[in-house]
């Protein structure tokens, strides 16, 4: 019998199937099912098993099918095959743990403000929280659903977030870890048979991300650019995308006072124009402050009626009188906070713009020899978002700190599963027909590396960045940077001149000339190792830095 078929077998004789039930009857399910408690100000904390307290890699794989494994990079670590017997295996035994379940929850959603390509998805679970997360990050089903393209074509994902699999079942087929012990824990992701399974894994990313990778596997086949980044639009209609890593501001910056946010994470590019996947946010909580980003601390802790509220605070700090201490990570430092997007004041409620004037890409460069803004041709651009640069810092050592450089294609590696000349070569097209201008923005380091150096101050940023938005930039004069193939302003209204041209922060120019040497080759052997034999065109080969 075909998996489809079981599933809706056991749908249809279970005794307590919860289809599409309120969100105020999810939050108080959430609550009676003690998934999750009220916390002070109304919202549902929870807390995770340690192994779900971030995304497992290592366990998130994808089913290796004849006819789509062409279309995979499966040399890059982050695409992990999964042969179709395990898959099967793992199938059967999601259809059992639910069939032994008191309570079924489903909800019917979709993927993309843009009806077109809006991708439904079918959520199977047996927590009311997952449900809840569901409802602030997935999108309602639009009354013209018919209109897209993936009507009929929609996606099931089926989640256990709390039950393991059986590791001597699993013995040879899923991975070792390192006591010798076979994992009990899978995220997998049939591409062809259009189904997911979440087992073992409470961290809400792993249904978020693993819904995100589908849509950037679907959507290149159907023209559209899947993108991670954030999208916001100025009050002339003007849209502008952000990609960067953490660390690099990509929320900071895109929640811009003067323009409306459409999203913060994952956005789709047709020949519509830019909308945004999601319905709500899964914003970072460590170190939240108030007054530095105001609309994420007032989506996640305003006060409201716990039925009236429904952001979902994950593995937090919380003390016993409901407060938390978003500065605690003795949890994990990598508390979360889902919330729908009407939480937040200054947003676009279609989530939809017209094609982008202006794209930035944010590094941090801890190295201090990136200009703090530079404009780049397609070829550039596409050289850029293949390596989706920045720099994370090392641990001390005898009182020096050396940032290490960490490279991440298309400033979203995990989740891009296709082969990378396809991303990378519709980016170059869709800026070319829509006159797009992409800017690099260096959001780390001036006068000297980490250590010797000063951060860029945000107010300086923020100045280039809403240059850059405004055009100011369109007709200043420029100079290349031979070494990296960017060309920096020589000057920008409101900025020193002198701090444009990294070269001049530096006190010791040998210093900068040896340091921007190194990056250049670190550039230039990672591009050969990732992209050596991947049909990348020449031209953007050409324009990588050290070449």
């Amino acid at each position: 019998m075909k998996f489809c078929s079981k599933l809706s077998k056991l749908l249809d004789s279970h005794q307590n199937i919860l289809e599409d039930i309120s969100r105020t009857e999810m939050i108080q399910h959430a609550i009676d099912n003690s998934e999750a408690v009220i916390s002070a100000n109304g919202a549902c904390a929870t807390w995770t098993p340690i192994e779900s307290t971030g995304r497992s890699p290592k366990d998130t794989m994808i089913v290796r099918r004849p006819e789509s494994e062409a279309n995979i990079d499966w040399n890059s670590p982050n695409n992990i095959p999964l042969d179709p017997e395990t898959f099967d295996m793992i199938l059967e035994d999601t259809l059992k743990t639910f069939s032994e379940k008191d309570k079924i929850y489903i909800t019917n959603r979709v993927l993309s403000a843009e009806t077109s390509y809006a991708l439904p998805v079918k959520t199977v679970c047996d927590q009311s929280l997952t449900a809840l997360f569901t409802d602030n990050m997935f999108r309602p089903v639009p009354d013209n659903i018919s209109e897209s393209i993936f009507a009929n074509n929609g996606f099931t994902i089926l989640v256990l977030p709390y039950n393991k699999l059986d590791r001597d079942r699993y013995k040879g087929r899923l991975r070792t870890l390192p006591d010798g012990k076979t994992s009990n824990m899978a995220i997998v992701m049939d591409f062809d048979k259009r189904i997911g399974v979440v087992y073992g894994s409470a961290y809400g990313g792993s249904v978020k991300k693993l819904m995100f990778t589908v849509m950037n596997y679907y959507l290149p086949a159907e023209g559209i650019l899947p993108l991670h980044c954030s999208a916001n639009e100025g009050e002339n209609g003007d849209s502008a995308l952000l990609l960067g890593l953490s660390g690099t501001g990509k929320t900071t910056l895109s929640a811009d006072p003067k323009r409306a946010l459409l999203g913060d994470d994952e956005h789709g590019w047709s020949e519509r124009g830019i909308a945004n996947f999601e319905n709500g946010c899964y914003a970072k909580l460590i170190n939240l402050q108030a007054d530095k980003e105001p609309e994420i601390f007032h989506a996640v802790f305003h006060d409201a009626d716990y039925l009236e509220h429904g952001a979902i605070i994950e593995n937090c700090m919380m003390y016993p009188d409901g407060c938390f201490d978003v500065d605690d990570e003795r949890l994990t430092p990598n508390s979360r906070g889902s919330y729908p997007l009407t939480f937040l004041s200054n947003i676009k409620k279609s989530s939809k713009s017209s094609h982008p004037s202006t794209i930035l890409f944010l590094t941090a460069d801890a190295n201090a020899v990136i200009p703090p803004i530079a404009k780049l041709n397609p070829e550039q651009a596409m050289l850029w978002f293949l390596m989706g640069y920045t720099s994370k810092l090392a641990g001390t050592e005898t009182g020096i700190v050396e940032p290490v450089s960490t490279f991440s294609r298309f400033f979203g590696a995990p989740f891009m599963p296709r082969n990378p000349d396809v991303y990378a070569t519709m980016l170059g097209e869709k800026m070319k027909e829509y006159h797009a201008q992409v800017f690099l923005v260096n959001t780390g380091w001036s006068g000297g590396p980490y250590g010797v150096g000063s951060r860029m101050d945000i107010n300086l940023t923020r100045r280039l960045v809403d240059a850059a938005l405004s055009g100011e930039l369109k007709n200043v004069k420029y100079q290349e940077n031979n070494l990296f193939h960017v060309s920096f302003p020589l000057e920008c209204p409101g900025v020193s001149s002198e701090i444009l041209d990294p070269h001049n922060t530096w006190a010791d120019k040998d210093a900068y000339n040896e340091r921007a040497k190194k990056l250049a080759s670190e550039f230039s052997a990672y591009f050969d190792k990732a992209y050596g034999d991947k049909n990348i065109n020449p031209a953007v080969c050409a324009q990588c830095p050290g070449k």
